[in-house]
């Protein structure tokens, strides 16, 4: 069984950076695609960004894009979510997926078999 643990989330200012990393154990890291969601409060988990079982390709929301980065480190089975150019509107609770179907290019929550217990991350104006 995987499990996910994040950490790096917390308060930062508008234009502010954080990194989120992402520990995974219980499986083989290298069989794993990882991604990352947030959820508003009220409202569905929406796709950040995910990274493939090899690192070869990624993917991120409209959103996001060109702001935050996805990286893999085998050797420490963790994932890493570099978010820059912080804005209010990304507040919300980080959440850390896996899928080890070796299938790449799900965007929607129900296509990641593990999660993360989630960690907040907050900007403020």
């Amino acid at each position: 069984q995987v499990q996910l643990v994040e950490s790096g989330g917390g308060s930062v200012q508008t234009g502010g950076s954080l990194r989120l990393s992402c520990a995974a154990s219980g499986g083989t890291f290298s069989s794993l695609s990882v991604a990352w969601f947030r959820q508003h409060p009220g409202k569905e988990r929406e796709f950040v960004a995910a990274i493939s079982w090899s690192g070869r390709n990624q993917n991120f929301g409209a959103s996001v894009k060109g702001r935050f980065t996805i990286s893999r480190d085998a050797p420490k089975n963790t994932v890493y979510l570099q978010m820059s150019s912080l804005r209010p509107e990304d507040t919300a609770v980080y959440y850390c997926a896996a899928d080890d179907s070796r299938h790449f290019g799900g965007t929607t929550s129900s296509e990641f078999d593990y999660w993360g217990q989630g960690t907040q991350v907050t900007v403020s104006s």
